[in-house]
């Protein structure tokens, strides 16, 4: 290296030093010390100004709740919910001390030691609600009594100062009694119950001060999130979690030397009693109330939001139509009753839910005999099957989807299948021979004969044709719950879990040409400074309008000639369909005019405590209980009144298909049948799709010639022959079984 490659190289390690020199005299220790204490004094600063600024408030609206007003759609009162909250303040001495303890235990284990605030979790909390993430974080039982006496429950940062300011004030002004008092006695504990006393009266019906360690437990586990764990509504995760909640809250106690290891021991889970209505929700009215809140919860509306009242609840319920859907149950079928001393008729319930099909509007609800004797909404509990009312959605998927039969034939209206009772299905994994009504079999017939006698071994190859899975879709589409809904055959017979509420919506959509419709009953909701959204009840295009009138046009012949005749006038031009299930545990009516879709149901339903499904065979001492009985009269009954005796409103139906028939080889001597009164298909012959080879399983001889109708009313139904099946859900699925779950196909 020369001198001048030396000299260069000695000034650049010179510059270097120099720079790293200054880096270092910048970035000293005192320097960064300095600057670190310095910001200390200035968050030291501004909380200490903030502490002065900030004062304690009196109580905040929360705390001194409003009631809230439900009225129906003209605007007249429905209901107030009782005087604007439920809850009765308790001294702390009366609450039991180990039922004390367990709030401490599930919320704030250091309560009695600390200050007042945690300062960890409201850090947490604070770099929550900056991201984004809302209301996580911990806070002590100081801090959730003053956010729910002083604050409000937003979650911003400037709330959370506040909060923590305040709590420490709180925290040294007042006793540590006298905060667990008034945060035991000002919390939310679902089901209506503000305070420790209403929460012991809602979930166990004693008072506070009889409480044992186990349910005051349950109660200080509720808070952490009252809707999700109420054990009466919870789902499995939601009673798993409450149940470790409980355990956790328990053990907590055993550490903290409030509870006896050998006591805890003995500990059980102590389940819930069933909710029970609040007073002033007699009759219908609870029924009506507790579904706009179930609407309400679902579009976000907290059960502790509204319960803070303030609230007006605008319903879609028609005063009118409800008046009269409750005179038509009485009318047809509790006036006919004897529940006090007929065993079946004192297990018979009601339900019905009737919508608008042009918005969707619930403008009448049948729960049942009243709300504060049977608190379950026949309506809307989804825990029996809709039986044959579903093959109507068996029809209108092979529709959408262009179904044919096993012998290449579009399926319509006129399209032939083998009407032979207990025939199994073809092209199928799963075996399934479903019995028709009385055992009875009809040869080849239509579509629309099929669907007006609720045939079931048509129907049956009908959902193997079309695949389950696709016929699955398009009833989710319309409306019907995935609720034990599983992709094989029988679903042709309705083996799913739904609602009347569920099925109105199904049928709704098909009365409004396709184009999906949501039932809702809350028509607004209106506070003076929250909101509420509200459903739309008109969704997109679920189903063709070619597929939806089509069913449309069968569903006419089923009141006209079928086993919907009783619903029939010639006041209204109506479509509907019978489902009864098996053992004749539900019967079903399921119907629309142009302005109107109502579904109405009997559930038989165990008087016993647990209320176990039970058969309504018998009731009224009228036999068999089919939908095309007390159903259908209750619908008949209300859709004249509702309608105002009547309407000249006809179904505008658009490019009905009538689908394909295997051309004939030779005559046959099967009767022609007509799809409608007024029309008449080619004569059936050939083979009947999905015909199988030899005679029909568990028949030895042909095939009876049906009758023009099959519909049985009840003084005319046959006492129930005994069940061959293998059980509810699943019927006939396995070899040799013929079982079906709409046993006679109503």
């Amino acid at each position: 290296m020369g001198r001048a490659d030396a000299r260069r190289a000695r000034a650049r390690g010179s510059r270097r030093a120099a720079k790293s020199g200054g880096i270092r005299r910048l970035f000293t220790w005192k320097k960064l010390l300095g600057t670190f204490f310095g910001l200390c004094l200035l968050v030291m600063g501004a909380f200490v100004a903030l502490y002065v600024y900030v004062d304690v408030p009196e109580a905040n609206a929360m705390a001194e709740r409003q009631s809230n007003v439900y009225k129906y759609s003209d605007g007249s009162l429905l209901a107030r919910d009782g005087k604007g909250v439920n809850r009765q303040i308790v001294d702390l001495a009366v609450v039991p001390k180990e039922v004390q303890h367990t709030f401490v235990a599930a919320e704030n284990k250091s309560f009695y030691d600390d200050q007042g605030v945690d300062l960890k979790g409201t850090t947490r909390g604070l770099l929550n609600t900056l991201s984004g993430k809302g209301k996580q974080g911990g806070s002590t039982i100081t801090q959730q009594y003053v956010k729910n006496y002083y604050l409000t429950q937003d979650a911003t940062v400037s709330r959370k100062l506040k909060e923590l300011v305040i709590s420490l004030k709180v925290d040294q002004k007042k006793s540590k009694s006298f905060i667990l008092a008034g945060y035991i006695n000002t919390a939310y504990y679902g089901r209506g119950a503000s305070g420790v006393q209403a929460a012991a009266q809602a979930y166990y019906g004693v008072d506070a001060k009889d409480l044992n360690v186990s349910q005051g437990a349950y109660l200080a586990s509720l808070l952490q999130a009252p809707s999700q764990y109420d054990w009466a509504v919870a789902s499995e995760t939601g009673k798993r979690l409450v149940s470790e909640r409980w355990a956790y809250t328990l053990d907590n106690m055993v550490e903290m030397g409030w509870l006896d290891p050998a006591e805890r021991a003995k500990q059980k889970f102590p389940v819930p009693q069933k909710p029970k209505p609040a007073p002033g929700m007699e009759g219908q009215t609870g029924y009506l109330v507790e579904a706009a809140n179930q609407e309400l919860r679902k579009q976000g509306l907290t059960d502790e939001a509204r319960e803070a009242g303030g609230w007006t609840f605008t319903l879609n319920i028609d005063k009118k139509r409800q008046k009269q859907l409750e005179k038509s149950v009485e009318d047809q079928l509790e006036s006919k009753l004897d529940r006090e001393g007929n065993k079946v008729d004192a297990t018979v319930q009601a339900g019905a839910t009737s919508v608008n099909p042009k918005n969707g509007a619930v403008v009448a609800l049948y729960g049942g005999v009243g709300a504060t004797q049977h608190w379950i909404s026949n309506a809307t509990r989804q825990d029996y099957q809709p039986a044959s009312t579903f093959k109507p959605l068996v029809l209108a998927s092979a529709l959408e989807n262009e179904a044919k039969t096993q012998d290449g034939d579009l399926i319509g209206l006129n399209t032939v299948y083998d009407g032979t009772s207990r025939r199994p299905v073809v092209g199928s994994d799963t075996p399934f021979k479903p019995q028709n009504e009385d055992d009875r079999s009809y040869g080849p017939i239509s579509v629309q004969k099929a669907l007006n006698s609720s045939v079931n071994s048509v129907f049956a190859q009908m959902v193997v044709d079309v695949t389950p899975a696709a016929v699955k879709r398009t009833a989710l589409g319309l409306g019907v719950p995935d609720k034990n809904f599983p992709e094989r055959p029988a679903i042709t017979l309705g083996t799913m879990n739904a609602s009347t509420w569920d099925m109105a919506g199904a049928y709704a959509t098909l009365d409004n040409h396709g184009k999906q419709v949501t039932p809702h009953i809350v028509k607004s909701a209106e506070h003076r400074s929250l909101t509420a959204k509200t459903v739309d009840g008109i969704g997109k295009q679920v189903i063709s309008r070619k597929s939806a009138d089509t069913v449309t046009s069968g569903l006419t012949g089923v009141v006209d000639a079928g086993s919907g005749r009783a619903a029939n006038t010639s006041a209204y031009d109506a479509a509907g369909k019978t489902g009864t299930s098996e053992n004749n545990k539900s019967a079903w009516f399921a119907g629309y005019t142009p302005e109107l879709t109502t579904v109405v149901a009997l559930f038989g339903e165990s008087a016993k405590d647990g209320g176990g499904q039970v058969s309504l065979t018998g009731t009224a001492n009228s036999g068999r209980a089919n939908g095309g009985g007390f159903p259908a009269e209750i619908w008949a009954d209300y859709t004249l009144g509702a309608l105002g005796g009547g309407s000249n409103a006809q179904f505008d139906l658009e490019d009905v298909e009538r689908g394909e028939v295997t051309p004939s080889d030779s005559p046959s001597s099967t009767p022609s049948e007509s799809t409608k009164p007024s029309e008449t298909p080619p004569t059936p012959s050939g083979t009947p799709s999905g015909t199988p080879s030899g005679p029909p399983t568990g028949q030895s001889s042909p095939p009876v010639t049906p009758s023009e109708s099959t519909s049985v009313t009840p003084s005319e139904s046959p006492d129930l022959p005994p069940d061959p099946g293998d059980g509810e859900g699943q019927p006939g699925e396995r070899p040799g079984n013929s079982n079906s779950n709409d046993l006679f196909g109503r």
